[in-house]
């Protein structure tokens, strides 16, 4: 009896000292996080130039983030914009140091272009990269101009629409041409802008009639009048629901017709549905990678960052890294079947 009693206290000892290590070695990662990223610099690489959606949303991240990284690191957004956001992501998936101090947001096509092998300049594995969040989750819109009389889908049937392009391996430069093939649409794509911005401004210089594909978020954050002024037509929304400023416009898995058109408009559909990821090299160590997303969740509960976010005009929908994760492998896991259909639907590359 009195070595059971023993045994059984040489346990309870143990067990205890067990529990007293695991806050010990929190402590200790924390400040080995902390450690690292005290004197450093981060990056924030933006795919496109200054003023449009990415650019707004990547600087308004940078500004904040760095408060909730152990260490309290300095940050600077760098705009890179080239190869409709293939410079940005190559950079940081191949030349960037990969120690979790150089950042990124990629456009909501990336993914679903790797998937069908359009972007054979871009040589690494998406599902390789480590993924931190999501700002929002904002539908793609395709829309008009007010003053260039159309006002829906079929009316894009009936006549040539000039739509800006912000890049050739952007959403915006392949979207239309998916509603020409599926829909029947008569879209022409306006390539050679730098960014959102440039499509903006030259639509309403009257150089083109709308923009290719442009999320809400991004619409909002830069041009709230648009949709407060009703100074766009928006034609179609791609997303899994409606916005809510928007419910009356359709959404592109209703303008579907038949179960080929239901399949292949709903892969797209929640292909890009992936947001724009925000994400680091496939190098970054596991547990830098674990506090850029404490970093990215804590930011977006910042009372501070709420409040900018708001007098900015941006819609923050935050999603989390881990599940950001999973959307992008579950989009590069497409059967060979489905890729070869929606592959017949987009233009040349």
């Amino acid at each position: 009896m009195v070595k059971r009693f023993a045994v059984v206290v040489l346990l309870t000892a143990v067990a205890a000292a067990m529990l007293g290590l695991a806050p010990a070695r929190a402590q200790t990662a924390s400040s080995d996080i902390a450690n690292f990223y005290r004197g450093k610099q981060m990056r924030i690489i933006v795919r496109s130039g200054p003023g449009g959606g990415f650019d707004l949303y990547s600087r308004l991240l940078a500004r904040f983030i760095i408060k909730h990284i152990p260490g309290n690191p300095t940050t600077v957004v760098q705009n890179m914009p080239a190869g409709g956001g293939i410079a940005a992501i190559t950079y940081v998936g191949e030349v960037a140091p990969q120690d979790g101090t150089v950042i990124t947001m990629i456009g909501q096509s990336l993914p679903l272009d790797q998937v069908l092998g359009y972007t054979p300049s871009f040589k690494q594995d998406l599902r390789t990269f480590h993924w931190i969040g999501n700002l929002s989750d904002s539908n793609l819109l395709t829309y008009t101009w007010h003053t260039r009389g159309i006002k829906s889908v079929n009316d894009a049937r009936s006549r040539e629409v000039l739509l800006g392009s912000a890049g050739a391996g952007d959403v915006s430069s392949w979207i239309p041409a998916v509603y020409n093939k599926v829909l029947g649409t008569k879209f022409k794509i306006i390539g050679g802008y730098q960014s959102g911005a440039e499509v903006k401004l030259a639509m309403e210089r009257g150089e083109i009639d709308g923009f290719g594909a442009n999320p809400l978020a991004a619409l909002m954050s830069a041009t709230p009048q648009y949709i407060h002024d009703k100074l766009v037509t928006v034609l179609v929304q791609i997303g899994l629901r409606k916005e809510k400023e928007l419910p009356d416009v359709p959404l592109l898995m209703e303008l579907a017709r038949t179960d080929y058109e239901r399949e292949v408009l709903g892969f797209i559909t929640n292909a890009l549905s992936v947001g724009r990821p925000i994400g680091v090299g496939p190098g970054v160590p596991a547990d830098r990678v674990d506090a850029l997303r404490k970093a990215f969740d804590a930011t977006l509960v910042d009372p501070e960052f709420v409040a900018e976010a708001k007098r900015s005009g941006m819609d923050i929908a935050p999603t989390d890294g881990v599940y950001v994760q999973r959307l992008i492998e579950d989009v590069q896991g497409a059967t060979a079947e489905l890729r070869t259909k929606v592959r017949a639907l987009m233009p040349p590359r």
